[in-house]
């Protein structure tokens, strides 16, 4: 697979696909600019090289066409300050005006084009629809990580309408940071998997179980293993029909030598809410009426120990509701933990989505070793799945 590095964009236009999905305020002004300001080193060099950048992404879940609320024209005003240069916008993707400016568009020249979801054929993988897109340009590079589990024209399709295709800054980063992980991983590695739901995870939990010496689990998929050894999880998040499964993840980690660690304790809730009162309880006897929305105190000791006599730490999803102050505690003191082994010579990846997310509201950033900005791209290559995205450029 060709990478940035590999093209001189002298005189050409670049046709790429960036992730500016991101987060809006009310006003409609950019929350959260880690994807646009990831993707700034890729159009840096080809502008650079003297060539021109033709940017497509989608932004949201668009359901019937055009919405003004999800309208790329919102992140111009991010990009042209992280980029330090305008940023022309082409209106309709695939529009005669947008093919009017990208035509004319000059070394050094930047465009826009309007969401790619605006058109149902985008998500479909409509051959006919990439195919309008390539016209765009001359070179097609792919820096949009996070979508390269999905076959769209313009993540896959559209890569077979070019003869010089290459991989971004992002897309080559992420790759190599999951190659380290995946393929030869300092000892002791250790996998943290939070969140929800185990039926999410169960893949990448079976892959990693041939992989890691330690898997911690967190988060409200850890009740289902709780309800699964019997306990008394009280109104705590369970998949009922995952019990089984559950011990049998449990049998599999014993039988492959794999420490599984589930959290003792937890700071349970009497309500869903901000302003619910807590207590502290052990995790095989919480009261009917309240649920577990943290690790508690001891689950967060035994948890840091590991991590930070890790030399790989792989981390994706958080260990309790950490957008409420309340049940933020456990998250951060996981987070401080990969911390502290990374800076002891350690390897963290940090898997995307809410984890990344934990990370920045920490302001952990820049003290682990690589954040993903892609959270399903991840897990399914973890899982051993082929991303059509990256196929799509061999």
């Amino acid at each position: 697979m060709k990478t940035i590095n590999d093209i001189n964009f002298n005189g050409k236009r670049a046709l790429i696909r960036v992730d500016f999905n991101v987060p809006l305020d009310k006003s409609f002004n950019v929350t959260d600019d880690n994807r646009i300001s990831a993707t700034i080193p890729t159009l840096t060099k080809i502008l650079n090289d003297g060539g021109s950048c033709i940017l497509m992404s989608h932004l949201g879940r668009p359901k019937e066409g055009p919405e003004d609320k999800y309208s790329l024209k919102h992140t111009i005003k991010k990009t042209e300050e992280l980029l330090g240069r305008p940023v022309k916008f082409g209106g309709d993707c695939i529009g005669d005006e947008a093919f009017k400016l990208s035509a004319a568009l000059k070394p050094g020249e930047v465009l826009l084009l309007e969401n790619l979801r605006f058109y149902k054929q985008e998500e479909k993988g409509d051959v006919a629809f990439a195919e309008k897109l390539s016209k765009h340009g001359d070179i097609y590079v792919n820096d949009a990580f996070g979508t390269a589990h999905r076959a769209h024209a313009s993540t896959t399709i559209v890569a077979q309408f070019f003869k010089d295709k290459c991989a971004g800054y992002v897309m080559s980063a992420e790759l190599e940071n999951a190659k380290k992980v995946i393929g030869n991983a300092a000892k002791p590695f250790t996998a943290i998997m939070g969140g929800a739901k185990i039926s999410d995870k169960i893949l990448i939990i079976e892959n990693l179980l041939d992989k890691v010496n330690n898997l911690i689990i967190g988060g409200g998929m850890a009740y289902t293993f709780f309800k699964a050894l019997g306990g008394n999880i009280g109104n705590s998040l369970v998949e009922a029909d995952k019990l089984d499964l559950a011990k049998e993840l449990i049998q599999k980690a014993k039988a492959k030598g794999v420490e599984l660690l589930l959290p003792i304790d937890s700071i349970v809730a009497d309500k869903f809410a901000a302003d619910a009162n807590t207590d502290i309880a052990n995790n095989n006897a919480i009261k009917d009426g309240w649920m577990g929305l943290d690790i508690g105190p001891e689950a967060t000791q035994v948890f840091a120990k590991a991590i930070e006599n890790s030399k790989t730490i792989l981390w994706n999803g958080p260990m309790g509701v950490f957008e409420m102050e309340k049940f933020a505690a456990g998250t951060k003191a996981v987070a401080e933990a990969v911390v502290k082994a990374t800076k002891n010579g350690g390897f963290s990846l940090i898997g995307g989505g809410d984890s990344a997310a934990a990370v920045n509201q920490f302001g952990f950033n820049d003290d682990v070793s690589y954040v993903s900005t892609g959270g399903g791209a991840l897990l399914e290559y973890f899982e051993g799945k082929v991303l059509p995205g990256v196929k799509a450029l061999e």
